[in-house]
């Protein structure tokens, strides 16, 4: 049986991305699990003078290491259990070898509440931003999206018709409805109408091809110049597929938007600090304040538990059934 290299530029990097693709991790997993695999041989090599096989290491090389995580670099939560599954999916997908974490110290700092902006801060911070990336601001809240399934909208996702946007293969993999805001359905028609036509300017050059999920490039060879496969938000520049070598127009980079909220948030008198995430948080708020019921917020979410969403009832403004003070009562 041929030996795998532990050094992260040898075999066993290679036999990591093939499994991660085989069983369908999303890129940017497959990133997050491999760098964690790359710290985590690292920490041994520091401490052993070399570098270990992690079959070598095993369950007895994840403690030390998941403690590590937890008492000098004082991870989050989230962080430290990201690591867990990275190791996880190595050993018992990659290297099919049982792994059991042992008693690893845990991370027990509660999760800190959101930041939340009212409605008029959103209404303050949308005003101060124009054009496209306004309209993207103005879905962000309007739908609750995260940031990346909003860049990997299609066209044929959004149904004007029902007022909804169907979110593909979210965070776990998952797909969802959530709401087309009536008020975004016109500035969003008359954008798409812009993006078609950029289309067409690029099929008749030669180009308008995109990149498709999965196998569908294999399976639908044209379906990559579709206009119903476009990207909602494309990017202004034509770039190289990696994977294809294939000549695409892919959507815009996250730090765009990231880099305008920031700009216009600077133009406001808020001084919270915000981000595009928090136009999530103010939209499950907004909403649970509206008295929406929290298990419709949840689905619109995409919250696997409602736990996760009913952290939101701690930052409303009015919690429960209109809580109120006793001094508004003096």
């Amino acid at each position: 049986m041929e030996k795998i290299v532990p050094n992260p530029k040898g075999r066993l990097k290679d036999q990591f991305h093939e499994v991660a693709r085989f069983k369908h991790l999303s890129a940017r997993t497959e990133t997050a699990y491999w760098e964690w695999v790359v710290r985590f041989l690292k920490f041994h090599k520091e401490r052993a003078g070399d570098w270990r096989h992690p079959r070598d290491l095993g369950s007895k090389g994840v403690t030390p290491f998941l403690t590590f995580l937890a008492t000098e670099r004082e991870v989050s939560i989230s962080t430290q259990n990201q690591a867990l599954n990275a190791l996880l999916f190595l050993y018992r997908e990659v290297l099919t070898v049982p792994m059991v974490a042992g008693d690893f110290v845990r991370v027990r700092r509660p999760p800190r509440l959101p930041t939340v902006l009212t409605q008029d801060e959103v209404r303050e911070l949308l005003a101060s931003m124009s054009g496209t990336y306004q309209l993207m601001a103005r879905l962000l809240y309007g739908t609750g999206l995260r940031l990346l399934e909003l860049l990997r909208l299609r066209v044929k996702d959004v149904d004007f018709e029902r007022g909804s946007i169907m979110v593909r293969a979210g965070k776990g993999g998952k797909d969802r409805v959530t709401v087309l805001p009536g008020k975004l359905r016109e500035p969003l028609q008359q954008h798409l109408a812009t993006i078609e036509r950029l289309h067409k300017r690029d099929l008749i050059d030669g180009y308008g091809n995109v990149s498709l999920p999965g196998g569908l490039a294999r399976k639908y060879p044209n379906a990559g110049r579709e206009w119903g496969w476009q990207f909602v938000f494309p990017s202004s520049n034509r770039s190289t597929d990696p994977e294809t070598g294939l000549t695409c127009r892919h959507h815009v980079t996250e730090s765009g938007l990231q880099r305008v909220v920031q700009e216009a948030l600077r133009r406001t008198t808020i001084i919270k600090p915000a981000s595009c995430h928090t136009l999530r948080h103010a939209f499950a708020t907004h909403m649970l304040e509206a008295r929406v019921d929290i298990r419709t917020v949840q689905a619109l979410l995409g919250h696997k538990n409602v736990a996760t969403t009913q952290i939101y009832t701690h930052v409303m403004v009015k919690p429960g059934l209109g809580v109120q003070s006793p001094f508004d009562v003096l």
